[in-house]
C-alpha cells in the first residue's frame, strides 16, 4: 500500500472498529450492567403482571393479580399456566425444594408445590388477625421468608391496623420487624444476606436495615432516593431485583433504578411501559425478566442475577 493510503486506511480501520464495539452496545446502557441487546416483549394481553421469579432452570414464574393466575415462562420461552384461583397472588420466590413461595393479597404467604398442584400455608396471621395483603417477598438461607404487607387490595379498616414488614422463620413463627414505613412493598436481601432492602411506594427514599440475625434487624437508613418522574414529586418503589455484584434495581414510575451496593445511582433502563418488578432468570441467569402492566419483558444483562433461598 502507497505510503499515501496508509493514514487514511489506519482511519478507515480505526472508523470501522469503533463502530463494531459501539454496536455491541446498546443505546444508554449501563457499563458493567447492561442492557446488552434488545429488551423485547416475551408475553402480553395480561391484564396486571407482577412477582417473576426464577427456578434453579432458570424457568421464570410470574403473576397475572386480577386473574388469580401464575404463569410459566420455560428456558425456550414457552409460555403456560402453573396455576388457577391464586387469590390474587403478587410476589413469588422459589425455594430450595422447588415449591414457589406466593404472597396470596387475601391475607397469606403460602407455597406451591413444584406442580402447582397442591398449597400449604406458611403463614396467615400475626397477633391473631390476617394480614393486611401481603405483597413481596424475599426467602433467606435459613428458611425464613422477610414479606411486606401495605394496605393495597386490603380490606378496610386494615387488619393490622398498620401497614409492615414481617419475617416467617423456617417453623412458620411471625415476627413483625418494621412498622413506620408507608406502604413498604418490595423488599430483597444483598447476596450476602447481612442488608435487608425495603422499597416503599409511599415515599422516594428506598430503605435499608442490617441484619444481625435471622428475623433481626438493626435501625434502618435511606439507602438512596428514586428518581422522580415529574418536579416535587415523592413517588416511591415497587418491585426489585438484585444482581451478583449487589446492584440493585428498583422499578419505579421513571423505569427500573439501578444502584450499586453503596446507593450510588448507575442509571436507569426504561420500557414500552411501567415496571412493577423484576427478577433474573434464564439459563445463564444473565436475563432479567420484567413486569410490566399487561406484558413481561426480557433484557439480556452483562451481569448474572443474585439466587436467593440457599441453593
Amino acid at each position: 500500500m502507497p505510503r499515501s493510503r496508509l493514514p487514511k486506511a489506519l482511519a478507515l480501520f480505526a472508523l470501522v472498529a469503533a463502530g463494531v464495539h459501539a454496536a455491541g452496545q446498546q443505546p444508554g446502557a449501563i457499563p458493567g450492567v447492561g442492557p446488552t441487546g434488545e429488551i423485547k416483549k416475551a408475553h402480553g394481553d395480561f391484564k396486571f403482571t407482577e412477582g417473576p421469579a426464577a427456578d434453579a432452570d432458570g424457568n421464570v414464574y410470574f403473576t397475572d393479580i386480577p386473574n388469580e393466575k401464575v404463569h410459566k415462562i420455560d428456558a425456550a420461552g414457552k409460555l403456560s399456566t402453573f396455576r388457577e384461583k391464586t387469590n390474587f397472588a403478587n410476589g413469588l420466590m422459589v425455594n430450595p425444594k422447588g415449591e414457589i413461595v406466593a404472597c396470596e393479597m387475601a391475607g397469606q404467604i403460602v407455597a406451591y408445590s413444584a406442580d402447582g398442584k397442591d398449597r400449604r400455608v406458611v403463614a396467615d396471621k400475626h397477633d391473631g388477625k390476617r394480614f393486611n395483603a401481603p405483597n413481596d417477598l424475599v426467602l433467606d438461607k435459613a428458611g425464613g421468608v422477610y414479606f411486606t404487607d401495605p394496605s393495597f387490595r386490603a380490606p378496610m379498616p386494615l387488619p393490622q391496623g398498620k401497614t409492615c414488614v414481617y419475617y416467617a422463620d423456617a417453623a412458620g413463627k411471625v415476627t413483625r420487624l418494621i412498622d413506620d414505613l408507608p406502604n413498604p412493598n418490595g423488599v430483597r436481601l444483598s447476596p450476602d444476606e447481612k442488608t435487608l432492602y425495603v422499597f416503599p411506594s409511599g415515599q422516594k427514599q428506598m430503605m435499608s436495615y442490617p441484619v444481625e440475625g435471622p428475623g433481626k434487624l438493626g435501625k434502618g437508613k435511606v439507602f438512596c432516593e428514586l428518581e422522580q418522574a415529574k418536579a416535587g414529586g415523592n413517588g416511591g418503589g415497587d418491585g426489585a431485583a438484585v444482581d451478583a455484584k449487589g446492584n440493585v434495581y428498583i422499578t419505579s414510575a421513571t423505569g427500573l433504578q439501578v444502584f450499586d451496593p453503596a446507593g450510588k445511582s448507575l442509571g436507569t433502563i426504561k420500557f414500552p411501559e411501567q415496571p412493577a418488578n423484576a427478577a433474573f432468570g434464564g439459563k445463564d441467569f444473565k436475563t432479567l425478566f420484567v413486569t410490566a402492566r399487561t406484558s413481561v419483558y426480557t433484557c439480556p444483562m452483562e451481569v448474572a442475577g443474585h439466587r436467593y433461598g440457599g441453593k
